[in-house]
């Protein structure tokens, strides 16, 4: 990474679903095609547009489900295979079941034929907005009837020389069953033909037999980088496997596009070895590109990214599982703490975020029933380290999530397998005025407060490039101080000096923080010295001090946080 440009503002991501964020249409099916409810287009994402994403505080777009995926819309016109209906997850189908790793969705063009003209188009917007270019990459598995018509005619399909007898090859591209027919006891039966697959190959999910069940990734299957999973895990990686060859070609043409950084899906279910070679492979090409991996093992972490060179990683099972359980009152504000310690040496490298496409809606029922608790969840995730944060589009407006659309049905989460819109998104867009009329004040408020949060975070040199100290062990016992519902660390860079206290509780709460000794001489503060005080999210300044004979009182409003700036 282009350490110049680190320093200068700290990286935060919008993930935005282009599939639902233009479409403003109210009047909506359950189970609807693209006719009766519309879709989103690259289109929709105007210079305005743009210029009101950047206004949050965004320095990353991430557009998610960009490629082309399996569908229950027939393109057949425009020379695209149609899908067996019984191997799409809803009538839009998943944007990670990859049917054609060269060409993009043809949901999301105004003119179908043109339609990677459009999104190269898209990727100069954003640019000439201030902006940068995040895509998925799905390694791990791809659609079950992958084709490509939009590759080279040099570039060999995947699959296409498979020797279909073998259950495993180095050089296949797919696992399989040989001798045995894939066989679903479930699925749309909207043909007059049952799905045919024979031999059958090896499911997404790492699900080795013929009959999938409904809750594995039955619509796609597993690429094959060389370990012969049905004997023992042996790796074969030498020579290089057929597939990471491809896999490099894949990269290669989407970098050329302009994009500036992958985020790769389920990352852990491909062999780290294949990362330690492929991504230096494409950063000999684009230097500056960036790779986010998908990875929920742990253990794995600083193998993925030591050995497989990748950026940053996604951090759900540490800090967003926790901040979560401290937002619905499960677990004590404390336990944060557990999370960068058990990450030293790697905080720099973890993606922080409090929502994404696969996680639940803060403000739904199945979570915390209202988006104010994410407002002290984002100050942590956002302002702890110099690593990146992300929030997921209509985050800032308290989306709940409570559709019921159709396959994704009412589950808390935004639907990715629907033709659907947002109420929240819609309302904001308001016809593209932006005017905010139709917002509630609620949703005006919060809005802007992840707007404030996001530019403060950004920018300011004391998060941008500080070092952290954590006061919760000092507060832990401190009868002025309830550690189960408050949080509050302190950040430092040159003469700057950050405390952030956070509330969790849902009333407003004083509380006196105390400061040990150990913090003046760890982060070199001069005991007791005025100092201009902002407090970075009202604006407001004064002269104050910091000292370890007394503690630091605060007010923090309910469901809120102070983040009070010392400058000597």
């Amino acid at each position: 990474m282009n350490n110049a440009i680190r320093e200068k503002e700290k990286m935060t991501i919008y993930q935005v679903f282009p599939r639902w964020f233009g479409n403003l249409k109210t009047t909506l099916v359950k189970n609807g095609d693209k006719t009766e409810n519309g879709t989103g287009k690259f289109s929709d994402f105007t210079p305005g547009v743009l210029a009101k994403i950047k206004e949050l505080g965004i320095t990353h777009v991430w557009y998610t489900g960009v490629i082309e995926h399996a569908t229950k819309t027939d393109y057949t016109a425009y020379g695209i295979r149609k899908d067996h209906s019984a191997v799409v997850k809803g009538k839009a189908g998943s944007p990670y079941a990859i049917k054609d790793y060269y060409d993009v969705d043809p949901d999301l063009a105004d003119r179908v034929g043109e339609r990677m003209a459009e999104f190269e188009d898209l990727v100069r917007r954003t640019h000439d907005a201030g902006m940068k270019v995040i895509m998925d990459f799905v390694p791990n598995h791809v659609a079950r009837q992958y084709y490509s018509d939009a590759r080279l005619s040099y570039v060999q399909d995947l699959g296409q020389q498979d020797n279909t007898s073998k259950a495993f090859d180095p050089n296949n591209n797919f696992y399989y069953m040989p001798g045995q027919a894939l066989i679903l006891h479930f699925g749309a039966k909207e043909e007059d033909f049952e799905y045919s697959e024979f031999p059958a190959k090896v499911t997404g999910n790492n699900c080795f037999c013929t009959s999938p069940g409904k809750n594995d990734w039955y619509e796609t299957v597993k690429l094959n980088y060389g370990i012969d999973y049905m004997n023992g895990g042996s790796y074969h990686f030498d020579p290089r496997p057929d597939t990471w060859n491809k896999m490099l070609d894949i990269l290669l043409f989407w970098a050329g596009k302009g994009i500036d950084g992958f985020r790769c899906d389920m990352a852990e279910m491909v062999p780290v070895e294949f990362w330690n070679w492929v991504i230096p492979e494409v950063k000999k090409v684009h230097k500056d590109i960036l790779f986010i991996a998908e990875v929920y093992n742990p253990d794995e972490y600083r193998n993925y990214i030591y050995t497989g060179h990748f950026d940053y990683l996604y951090d759900k099972v540490g800090l967003y599982d926790t901040v979560r359980a401290v937002m619905c009152g499960q677990s004590p504000a404390s336990d944060i703490s557990y999370c960068w310690q058990s990450l030293e040496g790697i905080q720099k490298n973890m993606l922080n975020f409090l929502e994404n496409h696969d996680e639940q809606r803060i403000a739904s029922d199945f979570f915390a029933g209202d988006p104010r608790p994410g407002i002290p969840g984002m100050i942590v995730s956002a302002a702890m380290n110099t690593n990146p944060v992300m929030i997921y589009s209509g985050q800032e407006l308290g989306e709940r999530g409570m559709d019921e659309e159709g396959f994704s049905g009412r589950d808390g989460r935004t639907t990715i397998f629907d033709y659907w819109s947002v109420s929240s998104l819609r309302n904001w867009i308001n016809d593209w005025t932006f005017d905010g009329t139709k917002l509630t004040e609620d949703q005006k408020r919060l809005r802007e407060m992840y707007a404030r949060l996001l530019n403060i975070v950004r920018t300011e040199p004391v998060i941008v490039n500080g070092e952290f100290y954590d006061l919760m062990y000092v507060n832990k016992s401190n009868p002025y101080f309830n550690s189960h519902r408050q949080y509050a660390f302190m950040r430092k860079y040159e003469n700057e000096v950050l405390l952030v206290v956070v509330n969790f509780d849902k009333i407003e709460q004083t509380v006196r923080i105390e400061l040990p000794p150990e913090v003046f001489k760890a982060l070199h503060i001069r005991d007791n010295k005025a100092a201009q005080l902002t407090d970075l999210l009202t604006g407001e300044r004064s002269v104050s001090t910091l000292t370890d004979a007394f503690p630091y009182q605060v007010t923090i409003p309910a469901c809120s946080g102070r983040m009070l700036k010392f400058t000597y």
